[in-house]
């Protein structure tokens, strides 16, 4: 199949599935006119690939689940590299969270102090939060 066919049956662009080629999670042959030629199995491994990185894991990442993305990625051991993969990730998104939290309370505690509460929650216009020196 060719990538628009690709993309169309797994929801995806040809942009995306370029980009997987590139970092060697799908492949494909090209045909007398260039075009990018892909097996029909391949659709399996991009609804794979799309499943793994909509649970916030990196094409990085998804490498090290590249024995089982032929199949059903979600059906079968789990592997330790797989599961110190998905822990670290979710380390890394758990640290990016308490960031933004803690920004966002350093921002509605300036709020407060500008007596700007209730204006700055429901979003009708702008604070008078007074910009640093």
């Amino acid at each position: 199949m060719r990538i628009g066919e690709l993309a169309e049956a797994t929801g995806t662009t040809p942009r995306a599935l370029r980009h997987y080629e590139q970092a060697g999670l799908i492949t494909s042959e090209r045909a007398a006119n260039g075009y990018r030629l892909y097996a029909a199995a391949t659709a399996v491994r991009v609804r794979n690939v799309r499943h793994l990185l909509d649970v916030g894991l990196t094409l990085d990442d998804v490498r090290v689940f590249l024995p089982c993305l032929d199949g059903d990625v979600m059906a079968g051991p789990v592997s330790e590299r797989a599961l110190t993969v998905a822990a670290d990730r979710l380390a890394v998104l758990e640290a990016r969270i308490a960031a933004q939290v803690a920004v966002r309370d350093r921002l509605a505690a300036a709020l407060r102090e500008a007596g700007g509460e209730a204006r700055g929650r429901r979003g009708r216009g702008p604070s008078r939060v007074r910009p640093a020196a």
